[in-house]
């Protein structure tokens, strides 16, 4: 993965078609780390308006530029925008709860950090998991996660082409990507500073040899380990 600033730029039409329709905030919301075997899902919501100037240079979906390019986006992004929160929910709670109930849960936690809330969402990709979906199989242990009523507006490669989506992309890869490296620190044999938690072949390797951590998921398919006790643990 390179910068690859040739990528088409990522626009403001669509958040300007529905700031025209009468919503004063409009919000970008991505997920980084749904496909990770280590570490938390995060979700970032990044805000705009109709003040909102131009888009800062070099702005793209998060997985088509470097780290570095990444990193360096997120002083005139963070400045750029209204606002922005990132939610994040552990390996723990992913294996209680399930992935996409945890991205909403990822949402509700950065939606509850905003002090301006968005009044339409722009979310990347087909299938809108913010909302609860209709069952009657709540009940008072299983609750729904989230009743935040906000419009929604999917579009598929939102995180390429919409810059509000762009930003929450980046910001929360960048704010997930330094969590795993610290991370790395307390569990140095996993690659987690260059793999942040994904499946490359030294971090399943290690997996093999060492059994799974407490950032984990352990309900997902790891490698068979030694036992996958938490063995990885120091």
């Amino acid at each position: 993965m390179g910068s690859n600033i040739s990528a088409a730029a990522p626009t403001l039409e669509l958040e300007r078609e529905l700031i025209a329709s009468g919503a004063k905030y409009v919000a970008g919301v991505d997920e980084v780390g749904r496909g990770a075997l280590a570490g938390p899902v995060s979700v970032g919501v990044a805000i705009v308006s109709s003040d909102t100037g131009p888009i800062p240079t070099g702005l793209r979906d998060s997985k088509q530029i470097s780290r570095q390019a990444r990193e360096k986006l997120i002083a005139p992004v963070s400045a750029w925008v209204v606002e922005y929160a990132i939610g994040h929910v552990a390996a723990s709670e992913i294996d209680q709860i399930g992935i996409v109930p945890a991205l909403r849960l990822a949402w509700v936690r950065a939606h509850q950090q905003l002090v301006i809330k968005p009044e339409h969402v722009i979310l990347d990709g087909k299938h809108n998991w913010l909302i609860e979906p209709k069952s009657d199989l709540f009940t008072a242990e299983n609750p729904p996660i989230s009743d935040i009523q906000v419009p929604v507006t999917m579009r598929v490669k939102a995180d390429a082409t919409c810059a509000a989506v762009s930003a929450a992309s980046v910001l929360a890869k960048v704010a997930r990507d330094e969590l795993m490296r610290e991370a790395a620190l307390i569990y140095p044999d996993f690659g987690w500073e260059g793999n942040v938690g994904y499946g490359s072949t030294e971090h399943m390797s290690a997996i093999s040899r060492l059994g799974a951590t407490d950032l984990h998921r352990k309900s997902w398919n790891l490698p068979a380990s030694p036992s996958n006790s938490g063995q990885g643990n120091p």
